[in-house]
């Protein structure tokens, strides 16, 4: 069945934990969601993962809606949330508005996702009430790695933990649908989760948040330059991979591959009459 926003509304109420994963190509996306995952976040991480990027603030407008255009088509049940890109939306509420338009008609999204507290809540209002859903990200906001001065854990000290929860029920107040909690210590993100009515979705927050958000590449261990401390390597497939590219090539030099069974025949009839 079709997951919506109601999806993430009666998980909420009826306490059942919500699984999203990330995606940025039709063939993932497909895989991601016969695996019965509830969501899917095309996520501006694409630009460090896919596009090689040192972080996640060279990603465009056309980025987003290209990858999301693919994943929306590979997702028959997911729910698809597509991040908006760094200075889409922090510009002017006009432009936040018009660019989370553009991934909804063009990307063919169901719900956008930015990143800030208080500091967005303006746009998150005027984006909710263009009729689209909104997922909000307070905690380590990597957009604002350069503000932070590094990726570090977010609400540790009191006046910052009274702060993360301040913003949790202003963006709730502003109408997001969820918000995503990053790098928050376990209990503060419990507690959040707790005064709060819409869901957390936890990455680096603990197992007290409504649901869990992970980079696909990092749970499958095809991106192992950096593993953060949040992220547990379910399977260990880049050295499949890598093997199996090797063998590939051993094979080719070896003239192993391709065998009889992989080519096709021509009639011997119309070969001779080629000489």
């Amino acid at each position: 069945m079709k997951k919506t926003v109601n999806t993430f509304k009666q998980a909420k109420e009826n306490g059942e934990k919500l699984t999203m994963l990330t995606a940025y190509d039709y063939s993932t996306a497909k895989l991601i969601d016969e695996a019965g995952i509830d969501a899917i976040l095309v996520g501006d991480s694409l630009g460090m993962v896919c596009l090689g990027y040192p972080d996640t603030l060279s990603v465009t407008m056309e980025d987003m809606i290209h990858h999301t255009k693919a994943v929306t088509r590979g997702a028959k049940e997911a729910f698809v949330v597509a991040d908006m890109p760094f200075m889409s939306y922090q510009t002017s509420v006009y432009d936040a508005v018009v660019n989370a338009g553009r991934l909804i008609k063009e990307g063919h999204a169901h719900a956008v996702k930015l990143e800030g507290g208080m500091e967005v809540c303006e746009q998150i209002r005027a984006i909710v009430k263009a009729s689209i859903p909104v997922c909000a990200h307070i905690g380590l906001t990597p957009q604002s790695v350069n503000a932070f001065g590094g990726f570090s854990v977010q609400g540790k000290g009191e006046e910052a933990a009274k702060r993360l929860i301040e913003e949790a029920k202003a963006v709730e107040e502003a109408g997001a649908f969820a918000v995503v909690l990053e790098c928050v210590p376990e209990a503060l993100a419990t507690l959040i989760t707790q005064q709060i009515s819409i869901p957390t979705i936890g990455i680096g927050a603990g197992a007290g948040c409504d649901g869990q958000v992970l980079v696909y590449q990092d749970m499958l261990g095809l991106y192992s330059d950096f593993v953060p401390k949040f992220v547990k390597q379910f399977k260990k497939l880049d050295s499949e991979m890598k093997d199996g590219f090797r063998a590939y090539r051993e094979e080719v030099r070896a003239g192993l591959f391709p065998a009889k069974e992989h080519t096709f025949k021509i009639d011997e009839t119309v070969l001779n009459k080629l000489y």
